[in-house]
Parts: structure tokens; C-alpha cells; sequence
């Protein structure tokens, strides 16, 4: 049950309803993993009373992950992040610049992870707390280990101190156009308009899961390259938001497991739209195509072997497709995703590498 707010009044622009939710008991993992689950806000999870640990769950920092590596892919992308001591260029050996720069970069994957990933994942969590009491009751706001008042001043928190870093960011690196702040902001934004009515795009599909794959990919992307670089041509644009068309497939296989929920609650996934058959050949479709697309302007830069790589990079990834996610997409949801997915953030990494270290002239 969610617990409710002693006072009638806020000034937080949320909904501040407090149904009762009966959630069923959270069933906790036997292989000795629950604690681990807990912090990382995975299924499986042991119960927790301890605040900070449940504040930590409701972030969920396994989901930081894809960001922290998309900031890095964004520095590769910028071709002007240094080293303290690089092996393969004896010009990148300056330890004082080397050791600025991955500061800055620390600085802004704190900024991609912790803060506006945790504010993304709180606030999906706190209107999402009907549905999960459905999908997964042993989340902290329906389970009730967290008050209503508690997960809105952390939505708070996260959300404010993440856009304070991003302009101390842009302070820092002296821009003149705070390009990280106005990145954090328009991904605050769609944050919201992610999970919250009246527009909450997670109830389209399409919306939804495209919101979902450029949170994921082309904001850090565009974050690192930003704090290292510019943003000052189309390519630097275009394949992140390409690439986001892929994640627009990979958050499908994470629809499948939720089908009965997001049927009860009216969402129209794209498993809901399309039936699983449907659906699991769009995802295929989409992360597929989407990397050929990329792999085939690479070689038209005249970059043979970074599109070589590509594309041996995508083959492990059909192969993963044709024998786990088609065959059985609900059964096989997380092996296809932990089989695949790594083949598909190098390929990411690649491609950031290849526009780093291509001529492009003035």
C-alpha cells in the first residue's frame, strides 16, 4: 500500500494520489544475489528498511550503465578527449591534461547516471506505482517501503542536481551556449512526458520505445562529445539518433515481459499492438537495419575496415535473434539481451571511434 501525505497541499507538479495498491509479497532470489538484486534494483530483490538503500533501488543503477557508456562513446566521437598516458600515440602522453580531462569526463557520467538516470527512474517509478503493483509488486513505492513525500523530494533532488552539474559542466569547459545544460534539460523533459499524463509517451509504443532507445543512446552520446567537442555537424546528430532507432528494438524485449500488465492498464506496447509475433520482428528489424544503415555510411566515408568491424559486430547479433529472441521472445528476453546486446554497444563504441578519428575537413 502506498502510504499517504499527512498535508492536503504541495508545490510538486505531480499527482499526488494515494491509492491503495495490494501488492503481492516480493519473492526473493535463493542463489544468495538478493541483496546484490536490491541495490541494483533488479527482480529478485531482498526486502530492505534501510532508506538509502531503498533510494538507491528506486534509481535502479544497473539502468546507468548504457549512459555512462554512451558519455564515453560521445568523448571517442569528439576525437579531442586525452589521455594521461596513451600507448598508441606518443603526441597523447600529457598526464596534467589527461588527468582533466577524465575528471570532466567522471563529472558528466555522474551527471548521465546517477542524477538524470535516477530522476528518470524515480519518476517513472512514482507514476508508474499502479502498473507495477501488477508487473513488479517488490518495487519500493507499492511494495510501501518508501513514502509518497520521500520519492518526490528525491525526484527533486536528482532532477535540480543533475541540471546544476550540467551547467557547471559548461562552465568548466567554457562554452559560450550552455550546450550540456540545454541537453539535460530537454532529457528531463522527455523524461517527464515519458511517464506522466496528459502526454505520458509510454502508452505509445512507437513514442515510447523511440523516448526510450535516445535517452539511452543519443543524449550521453551527445553529453560526452559536447563536454569534449562540438555538435557543429549533421553526422554528429544523425548516427546517434540512428542508432536510437535500434534502441527503439531493444526496449520492445523488455515490453514482452509486461504484455499482461500493460493490456490491464490500457498501455499500447507495441507486444499489445502487434501481438509477440509481430512485435519480435519489428525489434529484429529495427536493430538490425539500423546498423547496416550505419555500417554503410562508414564505408562510404571511405572507412573500409571500422565498417568491416560493424558489421562482424552485427552478425553475432542475427545469430542471436534467429535462435533466441524469434524462437521464444518472452522465455528468452534476458539471454537474448545479454548474449546480444554487447555486440551492439561496441558496435556503438566503433562507430563513435571512426567519426573521432576521421578527417572530415573544414
Amino acid at each position: 500500500m502506498i502510504p499517504k501525505q499527512t498535508s492536503t497541499e504541495s508545490f510538486y507538479p505531480f499527482d499526488e494520489s494515494s491509492s491503495t495498491l495490494m501488492a503481492s509479497p516480493n519473492k526473493e532470489a535463493d542463489d544468495g544475489s538478493a541483496g546484490v538484486r536490491q541495490l541494483l534494483g533488479l527482480k529478485g530483490a531482498s526486502e530492505e528498511t534501510n532508506i538509502w538503500k531503498i533510494r538507491l533501488q528506486l534509481t535502479k543503477p544497473v539502468t546507468w550503465v548504457p549512459l555512462v557508456w554512451g558519455v564515453m562513446c560521445g568523448a571517442a566521437a569528439s576525437g579531442n578527449y586525452h589521455w594521461m598516458w596513451n600507448p598508441f600515440d606518443e603526441t597523447d602522453r600529457d598526464v596534467l591534461l589527461g588527468a582533466t580531462d577524465a575528471a570532466k569526463g567522471f563529472v558528466a557520467m555522474i551527471l548521465s547516471g546517477p542524477f538524470l538516470t535516477g530522476y528518470t527512474q524515480t519518476i517513472n517509478d512514482w507514476y508508474d506505482r499502479e502498473i507495477d503493483a501488477i508487473n513488479e509488486p517488490y518495487r519500493p513505492i507499492p511494495s510501501g517501503a518508501i513514502s509518497e513525500g520521500e520519492v518526490i523530494f528525491q525526484i527533486w533532488f536528482l532532477l535540480l542536481g543533475g541540471l546544476g552539474i550540467a551547467y557547471g559542466l559548461d562552465v568548466w569547459t567554457g562554452h559560450d551556449l550552455p550546450s550540456v545544460l540545454l541537453l539535460s534539460i530537454f532529457g528531463s523533459f522527455i523524461a517527464y512526458i515519458y511517464s506522466a499524463p496528459p502526454l505520458k509517451l509510454k502508452q505509445n509504443g512507437w513514442a515510447g520505445n523511440y523516448a526510450l532507445g535516445a535517452s539511452y543512446i543519443s543524449l550521453p552520446w551527445w553529453c560526452g562529445q559536447a563536454v569534449f567537442g562540438t555538435l557543429d555537424r549533421p553526422v554528429y546528430w544523425i548516427l546517434p539518433i540512428l542508432y536510437s532507432i535500434a534502441g527503439l528494438g531493444i526496449a520492445i524485449v523488455n515490453d514482452f515481459k509486461s504484455i499482461e500488465g500493460d493490456r490491464a492498464m490500457g498501455l499500447n506496447s507495441l507486444p499489445v499492438a502487434f501481438g509477440v509475433d509481430g512485435a519480435k520482428y519489428i525489434c529484429a528489424a529495427s536493430v538490425t537495419l539500423t546498423q547496416l544503415g550505419v555500417a554503410a555510411y562508414v564505408y562510404s566515408l571511405g572507412e573500409t575496415t571500422y565498417a568491416l568491424i560493424l558489421l562482424g559486430l552485427l552478425l553475432p547479433q542475427i545469430y542471436f535473434q534467429a535462435t533466441l529472441l524469434l524462437p521464444d521472445p518472452i522465455g528468452n528476453d534476458v539471454k537474448y539481451q545479454a548474449s546480444s546486446q554487447p555486440f551492439f554497444v561496441f558496435g556503438i563504441l566503433a562507430t563513435a571511434l571512426c567519426v573521432g578519428h576521421h578527417d572530415f575537413g573544414v
